[in-house]
Parts: C-alpha cells; sequence; structure tokens
C-alpha cells in the first residue's frame, strides 16, 4: 500500500504538526486553559484522522485505566500535605541539617523541592509551595534574586520526573507498545534512579553558583533547633518511606510476590500498589497534620479539605485524561509506525537520536505542556528509540525529563519560573539567562542518560 504524503512528510506527520499547531494556538495565541486545549485537541484527531468511530473508545477508555485514578489521588495527596503543612516541617527538618553550609538555603530549596516533587507530580506547585519559604530564605542569606529563583525552579520541576502525572501516561504507552513486559513499580524505580542523576546534576550546579557568588549560610538565628525540628517533624519523614517502600518490594521481590500469590495476584499486586499508597498518604497526612486543618480535626473541616482540592486537581486531570485519550487514538491509526519509518529514513545513530531529541523537546517546551507532548510524540519517541537500538525503557524514563520537567523551565512557557520570579521578585532577563544555564546543564545528563554513559542500573 503506498504511502500518503503531504509534500515532504507522510500523513501521519502532517498530522502531527496540525495537531501541535493547533494546541499552541489555542493554549498561547487565544490564551485558553490547558485542559481546554486538549479537548480541542482530542476532538481535532478525531477529525483529522477521519476516525469517528474513536470517538467514544477513545474518550472513555481513560476511565478503565488504574493509571488515571493514581493520579488523581497523588493530585489530592499534595493538595492535602498543603493544608497540613506537613512540608513546612520537612523544610524544617533539612533547613535544621543543612542551612549552616555556605549556600545552604539553595540546598535546603533543593532537597525540599525535590522531596515533595516525589509526592505532587506538579513543577509550578512544588515552587509555590516550597519557594514561600526558601526564596525568601536564600535572598536573606545571599542569593542574588535571580539566582534564588532559578534555583527553586530546577528543583521543583523535578515533580514532573517522578511525581505522579504524565509519568503514568509515558508508561500507558509503553505498555501499549511492548504488552505485559514492564511492571509500573520497576517502571517507577526507573524514573527514580533517573531522578538521582538529576539531583545530582542540579546540586552541581549549585555548589558553582554559589561559589562563583561567595552565598553566605543561613543565619543562625533563623535555622530551627535539629532536635525541635526532628521532634515536631520526623513523621514527615515517614511518607517518603510509605511510597518507595511498596515500589521496591513489588519490583525487586517480583519472584517472590510470584511464587506467594501467583502471576495474577502479582500482577494485581503491582497494579494497585500506588493507589494504595496514595490513599494510605493522604490518611497519614491528616493524621500527623491534624492540628494543623483549617478549622480544626473534624468531619466537616476534612470534607472541605477534599472539596476545596478539586479547584487545582480537576483542571490538571482533565488534562492527563485527555493526553491519555489522545495516544490511545495515535496507537489506533498506527501514527508512532509510520513516523517511525519516516524518521529512520534519516539514518540517524543512536547518538544523533538522542541528541536531536533533547533538543527538539527542549525547543516544543518552549511552547508546549509536557502533558501535550507526550500525548502526541510519546508513541513515536519510545519506537524510534527503539528502532535505532536503545532500550524502548531507558527512554520512557528518561522522556519525563526531557519533556514535563523542560517545559516548566525554559522560556517562554516557563511556568515554574515565572512563579518563582514572582516569589523572587527578580528581573526577566536576568532570571532567563541563569535558566538557560540549568536547562543546557539538565540536557546534558538526559542526554547522556540516553545513550548509556550514566546507567540506570535495572532492566
Amino acid at each position: 500500500m503506498p504511502v500518503q504524503t503531504v509534500g515532504p512528510f507522510p500523513i501521519q506527520v502532517f498530522w502531527l504538526i496540525e495537531l501541535l499547531i493547533v494546541i499552541a494556538l489555542v493554549f498561547i495565541a487565544f490564551k485558553r486553559p490547558i485542559y481546554e486545549a486538549m479537548a480541542i485537541a482530542f476532538a481535532f484527531t478525531i477529525v483529522m484522522t477521519g476516525r469517528y468511530d474513536l470517538f467514544w473508545p477513545g474518550l472513555l477508555a481513560p476511565t478503565t485505566s488504574g493509571l488515571f485514578y493514581i493520579i488523581v489521588g497523588f493530585l489530592v495527596f499534595a493538595y492535602i500535605l498543603g493544608q497540613t503543612r506537613v512540608v513546612e516541617k520537612l523544610i524544617n527538618i533539612i533547613l535544621a541539617f543543612i542551612g549552616g553550609l555556605p549556600g545552604g538555603a539553595g540546598y535546603v530549596s533543593l532537597f525540599g523541592s525535590c522531596a515533595l516533587a516525589t509526592m505532587t507530580g506538579t513543577g509550578p506547585g512544588n515552587v509555590a509551595a516550597t519557594g514561600v519559604f526558601t526564596i525568601p530564605a536564600m535572598i536573606r542569606s545571599g542569593f542574588p534574586r535571580h539566582l534564588a529563583a532559578t534555583v527553586e525552579m530546577a528543583a521543583s520541576m523535578l515533580g514532573n520526573q517522578v511525581g505522579p502525572g504524565l509519568n503514568l501516561v509515558a508508561f500507558a504507552i509503553l505498555s501499549t507498545l511492548y504488552p505485559d513486559k514492564y511492571s509500573l513499580s520497576t517502571f517507577w524505580l526507573g524514573l527514580y534512579i533517573v531522578f538521582g542523576w538529576l539531583i545530582l546534576q542540579r546540586w552541581l550546579t549549585l555548589l558553582a553558583f554559589c561559589k562563583y557568588y561567595k552565598v553566605q549560610p543561613v543565619p543562625k538565628e533563623e535555622r530551627p533547633n535539629l532536635a525541635q525540628a526532628l521532634k515536631e517533624g520526623w513523621s514527615a519523614l515517614l511518607i517518603p518511606v510509605f511510597i518507595l517502600g511498596p515500589i521496591i518490594i513489588d519490583s525487586v521481590f517480583k519472584t517472590t510476590l510470584i511464587a506467594r500469590y501467583g502471576p495474577d495476584g502479582a500482577k494485581a499486586f503491582s497494579a494497585s500498589v500506588l493507589l494504595m499508597a496514595a490513599g494510605f498518604c493522604t490518611f497519614y497526612a491528616i493524621i500527623v497534620g491534624r492540628k494543623e486543618i483549617p478549622g480544626g480535626f473534624n468531619l466537616n473541616s476534612v470534607f472541605a479539605m477534599f472539596r476545596d482540592s478539586l479547584k487545582g486537581v480537576v483542571p490538571v486531570s482533565a488534562t492527563i485524561y485527555l493526553a491519555y485519550a489522545i495516544a490511545l487514538v495515535f496507537q489506533k491509526v498506527e501514527m508512532s509506525e509510520a513516523i517511525k519509518t519516516w524518521f529512520l529514513s534519516f539514518g540517524l545513530g543512536k547518538a544523533g537520536w538522542a541528541l536531536l531529541i533533547v533538543v527538539f523537546t527542549a525547543f516544543l517546551g518552549m511552547v508546549l505542556p509536557g502533558s501535550s507532548q507526550v500525548a502526541i510524540l510519546g508513541s513515536a519517541i519510545i519506537s524510534t528509540g527503539a528502532a535505532v537500538g536503545l532500550d524502548p525503557f531507558l527512554v520512557a524514563i528518561v522522556m519525563p525529563a526531557i519533556t514535563g520537567v523542560m517545559e516548566g523551565m525554559t522560556p517562554p512557557l516557563a511556568l515554574a519560573m515565572y512563579t518563582a520570579m514572582g516569589i523572587a521578585r527578580s528581573k526577566f532577563w536576568e532570571t532567563a539567562k541563569l535558566t538557560y544555564v540549568w536547562v543546557f546543564a539538565h540536557l546534558i545528563v538526559t542526554f547522556l542518560l540516553l545513550i548509556g554513559v550514566l546507567p540506570i542500573f535495572i532492566k
């Protein structure tokens, strides 16, 4: 069957270009929320491909996936964390430990925001939650305002790497391309390994900036007493354990679980482990933060917290839902296969492909959110990476880092940068110049991960 083309492009690639333009127009030119842009994009995808039979199946399919409910569960959990001030207690412990180091406020921002990132799945939200504490502390200890803003931005955007969100859409795409080959827990562990490399990169970058700007420690009178901070906040330290513990058990002890519960039981455990973790951690945050709940610890106040969370949870959930629906339609029209064939005609090797992808997604992140990039390009990125000889699992776990993490850091979209600028009251151009330093360092690490120079230690 001859390949349909529009000019130099296969028809599927032309569809892709059209869809990117539609989302960019709605989101940037008409300044509509991204969930509205994604809703229009879904309808446009159906009309563009002529597959009207996929409208209802595509729209309803995400409701049958446990991945979507995991995202909603963790978004609610992130809101409850903020309301119960558990995050503030965690930051106080980190501040007591390392605030006395030169540039200590920056390290508090780095590790505090990274800790919150493991739970929330958002970048700008992390900046708002932790930046109100860390950015003023950085400025008081000698950080230039534009440096304080970019440190918080770079750390907070890691929420899109490990916090449930577009990375689960990436796993759904990987599972569609390679059914029953990868477990969610192993995938999640891979996300954390990439997360670890990115933390190391940010720590080294911050260390260089602190030496260059001769930043001082946090003043002693502003650092909490370590014993008091641990007494008040030790319970907050258990939350990452409750999230990571079941994931590690499921990934590392897969053989034991199969022997104990059988293949179906082990598969059910793997599918539900994160959803259970979200529910348990939400309940735990309410209990340990009960004294901080607005209105007191009673049924009405707890209900009000969950009700008020909808204003933040629903828009993000809708965006992810529609991204998943678009990805499913693309899978049905074999978009990834057509794009892979076209892409391979360029004759790129592993290094050439990796360089092209990290640069391309960086530029795309200037105008498009990561969820849109994963939905539209996810299957093509994974399949073309595999076709040039890269491990598709590796490509999938790095993909959130080159899409979702980058979109909050790369001007002009850079929502996390603008949020941090507002708190720091820094000037745009000074902040943007430092932002590109963070972006360039991030690109180097993701490139080295994709070509295998930096190991991920798991298969």
